[in-house]
């Protein structure tokens, strides 16, 4: 099995190509990030990949676990993300569809609260 190694720097739609690639191929793939920003951009490419997959009538869960890997000399935590083919209309019984759109939801940044109306929720 292939490891994507993702990094901040990773741009989200070619590893998303990669990841779409793995589905296709093996019905899997594994993204290992270690860091915010790579975490970040491991995440958006797994959505990305969905929308690559959609047309095929496929679609992927995500399993994330953490690992432990040793840089420098120095213990670090990072995040391992098994990517699996999944059956369409099972995700989409869970999730919507990944080309719907939303409307922007805005958020309080102090509570992490989502507004309503531009007000918080109670």
């Amino acid at each position: 099995m292939n490891v994507l190694k993702v990094a901040a720097q990773s741009k989200p739609t070619a590893v998303a190509g990669a990841v779409a690639g793995l589905i296709r191929e093996q019905g899997r793939a594994e993204l290992q990030a270690i860091g915010a920003g790579a975490v970040n951009q491991a995440i958006k490419a797994i959505a990305i990949s969905r929308s690559y997959l959609s047309p095929q009538h496929m679609d992927v869960i995500c399993v994330p676990t953490f690992m432990e890997v040793v840089i420098n000399q120095s213990q670090r935590t990072g995040l391992r993300l098994v990517v699996q083919r999944w059956d369409y209309d099972e995700v989409h019984d869970i999730a919507e569809p990944p080309e719907q759109t939303h409307a922007a939801q805005h958020w309080d940044d102090e509570s992490g609260e989502p507004f309503e109306n531009d007000r918080p929720r109670a």
